[in-house]
């Protein structure tokens, strides 16, 4: 009864197929679900909801009137991937994020492909995020991007594409494992008939991780995680890491710069940092290297980073492999620094600063989600089919008078999953955020952090934007589970 009227609207539906039946990979979940009685699955949504209220599963909306900390909403249906799937992913994920780490030290140290003309030289010399103070640098093994959340959206036709990548300060790993630990309660049995792939070690890959990418000669590397404060939309995320690696949760305010090193104020003294995960962006983590009007990070942090007596991850720069406008050339990336074609596609993307993309992406704003080039969070974006003439215009304007912040794309028809609706289920859009650490190999955590548009018709999943999660399933393969 839970599912009478179901419509997948004409979309990719992640739990049934075009003829409205289950998914093979989905069908014992469906059962069930669809043997419950709508209490039974009302209290079994109430009860997940509490344990987040509980555990204090929060996050933050800036400017918000009516109050800024919320409890991150979740649909207890979980998304499937097939082992399948999940192998494809994989691959494709581990290629993009080798290729673009060489792509960042490249970018801060040769600049070949720059001068091979593979991308226009202006284009990066003129990001936002690039940084010049960033030249020369060496992290520790080549590796700048520690921590990646690569964004993936599925089109109507099923398959995958990369929406974007975020190798700055990526956020919602902590979500992941706490969705994780819900479900496993709700659903035990389920878990254990699909072999559905662990999540928990996340936290000891990550610390195995920050460990290798010590300063040479830390032979006992003391890890701490940096974070903006108690006011920050992603707090709890930074608690969560610390609190679960075992490692110090610190503010700029607790370290200082002391004869050559980065210092941690104890109850016991000042104690040497020799890693740092910091959450904290490029422009606060330094005021004597980028704003002078931080007080967020750390008086001469780079220059002891430059010095190799601290790492930093993700490397500070990282985020010229964010900016929206690079996006577009990252097959072409993927080409010249492996020899091969990408595993994942990007979505067909119009950069605004040629000026054949911008004629057309002005000419047909309607059709096109537009994007600011350096913003996040669903912010500084166009989804031409739902906005007015009036945005449009102010859109039009500002693309024209800058046309390097702006790129464009198709609008998507995301695929759909079911989320709770009162007393049935509804579709709504979708999309897939993996997370990937790069130390002494690349390791990719199977699932990520599937994000919902619970707004009806709503394209844009972003937390900020009124949307939720669900937990991933990734199905393991019967005869590789112990």
């Amino acid at each position: 009864m839970l599912f009478d009227g179901y419509d997948s609207g004409g979309f990719f539906d992640e739990m049934f197929d075009a003829q409205g039946n289950p998914r093979p990979a989905a069908r014992l979940l469906f059962q069930r679900v669809a043997a419950l009685g709508d209490g039974e699955l009302r209290r079994y949504q109430q009860a997940a909801e509490q344990a987040f209220f509980r555990a204090g599963i929060t996050f933050t909306v800036y400017g918000d009137e009516a109050g800024t900390e919320r409890i991150f909403p979740f649909d207890i249906i979980p998304r499937i991937v097939t082992a399948e799937e999940w192998d494809h992913i994989e691959r494709g994920l581990r290629q993009r994020v080798y290729a673009l780490n060489l792509f960042i030290d490249d970018i801060y140290n040769f600049q070949k492909i720059l001068k091979d003309r593979v991308i226009p030289p202006d284009l990066i010399l003129s990001a936002k995020s690039y940084r010049k103070a960033c030249a020369g640098l060496k992290p520790p093994h080549g590796i700048w991007c520690h921590i990646s959340g690569t964004d993936l959206v599925r089109d109507r036709d099923g398959e995958y594409y990369v929406l974007e990548d975020n190798l700055r300060t990526p956020s919602g790993v902590s979500y992941v494992l706490q969705n994780r630990e819900v479900m496993q309660r709700t659903f035990p049995q389920i878990f254990e008939q699909n072999h559905v792939r662990p999540v928990s070690a996340y936290p000891s890959h990550l610390y195995r991780m920050l460990q290798y990418v010590a300063p040479a000669g830390a032979t006992s590397p003391c890890v701490a995680v940096l974070t903006p404060g108690v006011y920050n939309s992603a707090y709890f995320e930074h608690s969560f890491l610390a609190k679960f690696m075992g490692v110090e949760l610190v503010e700029g305010r607790d370290l200082v710069v002391m004869d050559g090193y980065v210092m941690m104020r104890t109850t016991k003294g000042f104690e040497r940092v020799d890693v740092l995960y910091r959450r904290i962006d490029d422009d606060f983590i330094d005021p004597m290297t980028f704003r002078p009007d931080s007080l967020l990070g750390v008086s001469g942090l780079m220059e002891v980073y430059r010095a190799g007596r601290v790492s930093l991850a993700n490397a500070p720069g990282t985020g010229i492999a964010d900016d929206k406008a690079v996006y577009a050339y990252v097959p072409k990336i993927i080409k010249y620094y492996t020899g091969e074609d990408a595993i994942l596609p990007n979505v067909p993307t119009y950069v605004c600063w040629e000026d054949k993309d911008r004629q057309y992406v002005c000419d047909n704003l309607e059709k096109l989600v537009v994007k600011a080039a350096n913003e996040s969070g669903g912010y500084g974006m166009l989804v031409g089919p739902h906005s007015t003439a009036e945005q449009r215009e102010q859109f039009k304007r500002a693309i024209n008078a800058d046309p390097r912040n702006y790129i464009a794309q198709p609008t998507l028809g995301l695929s759909r999953a079911p989320v709770i609706v009162d007393d049935h289920f509804e579709g709504r859009h979708v999309d897939l955020r993996p997370y990937v650490l790069y130390g002494q190999e690349i390791f990719v955590l199977p699932g990520g952090l599937t994000r919902v548009a619970l707004k009806k018709g709503s394209l844009v999943v972003n937390s900020s934007q009124g949307g939720g999660s669900k937990d991933t399933w990734v199905l393991g393969r019967p005869e590789a589970v112990c």
